[in-house]
């Protein structure tokens, strides 16, 4: 369950939110409607850890993540389509980050090889060896064709680039 508690924010004196309470179920869906300006997306990076809120709190059941669809095309540009995914689980993809470049230490040392046990043991609990093929699978669903998944996203257009965001969301 997801719920936020007194959640307020203020950019100088525009009071966008003050005192949020609220509790997202499971089995239910929800949407944000307002107008332009209103806070929408701005509530969102609150409950995903984007921001913070002036005060309040946000509480994650330990078993769920949130994520939102990232608004700007451009931000990938030099990923690939696959690590683009990835990306949307980020603690995944940074322990993923870490242990490659411990792999492509010229020095490993005693105490890499001791961290690259612990990473490992990160990775194979978050599935990250299926990592990959679950991305491929997603990006699948969506149209975009395995030919791109090794593209970098400067390459692609941008209604690719939404699909493939929409990917990340929901990696």
């Amino acid at each position: 369950m997801i719920c936020t508690s007194s959640v307020t924010l203020a950019y100088g004196k525009r009071v966008l939110f003050k005192d949020v309470n609220i509790k997202f179920t499971p089995g239910n869906r929800y949407g944000l409607i307002g107008a332009n300006g209103a806070g929408k997306s701005t509530f969102l990076k609150i409950l995903a850890g984007d921001i913070e809120s002036d005060s309040g709190s946000v509480s994650v059941g330990p078993r769920e993540r949130i994520a939102v669809l990232k608004q700007d095309h451009f931000a990938f540009d030099e990923k690939t389509v696959l690590n683009t995914v990835i990306m949307g689980h980020e603690k995944l993809y940074k322990i993923m980050t870490q242990r490659d470049t411990l792999y492509a230490k010229p020095d490993f040392s005693e105490a890499d090889g001791i961290r690259s046990g612990e990473l490992e043991v990160e990775f194979a609990e978050m599935n990250g060896y299926e990592a990959e093929s679950e991305a491929a699978v997603l990006l699948n669903s969506l149209g975009i064709i395995e030919e791109l998944h090794e593209k970098k996203m400067k390459e692609l257009e941008g209604g690719e680039k939404v699909r493939i965001l929409l990917a990340q969301a929901l990696f």
